[in-house]
């Protein structure tokens, strides 16, 4: 009963612990908007950086192409909501938002109404994108989405030709929920998937051709550590608890009193 007592005793400080750090690993999104960009980038290379929890805003032109970028790292599933405030008249267009990671592949958005029409009148128009969970490996071939910098597209498609050029606003919010080690993988990569890494200069030099300047709160993960192992050493002591257990029901009581000692 010593050893089934202290063995609950480890499991109960296991499970203790394991709370903190799920909740340590979740981002905690920036709540100062303040400092949130007012405009967006016309291209990839100019796109605009947001950080997780900031609401962007940026004005511009019915048929533009508005992009932003935010970093995602590995557990986190991200969720892009894209508001567009349409002008008071206006024909019926459909708008649309993409996401793309850090080799400029586009993602495939798991729910959410990437693509909405604007009937004629409509006032504004809300999209939304929740990606896959980013991976910390993938295969060369695969197209999992990698810890690094994302790109968000958001642009008017079937726009009638009287609309085009017409003002318009936007508002663009990225959040992320920590899945833990549910999505855990062997392997990480050498580096995040972000514009300029391969140019990354040696701390000794001063000027630096690094196109990115954003990262994860915390820093990009390593890759080894997860929850899992938590639980997994979890699941060893309720295996070493359960043996403990039946043995204790099985070996009975020892030598019934009435049996002599050499029989």
């Amino acid at each position: 009963m010593r050893v089934v007592r202290a063995l609950s005793a480890a499991l109960l400080t296991l499970g203790l612990a394991a709370a903190p750090a799920a909740a340590d690993a979740s981002p905690s999104p920036s709540q100062d908007d303040t400092s949130a960009p007012t405009q967006a980038g016309t291209s990839f290379r100019t796109a605009t950086e947001i950080e997780q929890g900031q609401q962007a805003t940026a004005s511009g032109s019915t048929g533009d192409y508005l992009y932003w970028s935010f970093p995602a790292d590995t557990g986190q599933r991200p969720t892009v909501k894209a508001t567009v405030k349409l002008p008071e008249t206006h024909a019926p267009q459909t708008w649309q938002i993409d996401v793309y990671d850090g080799l400029r592949r586009r993602q495939a958005c798991q729910y959410g109404a990437q693509t909405r029409a604007a009937a004629a009148g409509t006032s504004s128009v809300e999209l939304a994108c929740v990606l896959r969970t980013v991976r910390a490996w993938s295969e060369p071939w695969a197209n999992d989405p990698l810890p690094g910098t994302y790109y968000v597209r958001l642009t008017a498609t079937g726009v009638a030709t009287a609309d085009l050029g017409l003002p318009v606003g936007s508002e663009v919010r990225v959040d992320s929920k920590d899945i833990g080690g549910s999505a855990a993988v062997d392997g990480s990569l050498a580096e995040p998937l972000v514009p300029g890494v391969a140019t990354k200069p040696e701390e000794k030099q001063e000027k630096a051709a690094v196109l990115a300047g954003l990262e994860p709160e915390d820093g990009w993960a390593s890759g080894w550590w997860s929850d899992r192992w938590v639980w997994t050493a979890i699941g060893g002591i309720l295996a070493a608890l359960a043996g403990v257990g039946g043995y204790a029901l099985t070996r009975g009581t020892g030598r019934p009193s009435r049996v002599p000692p050499g029989a």
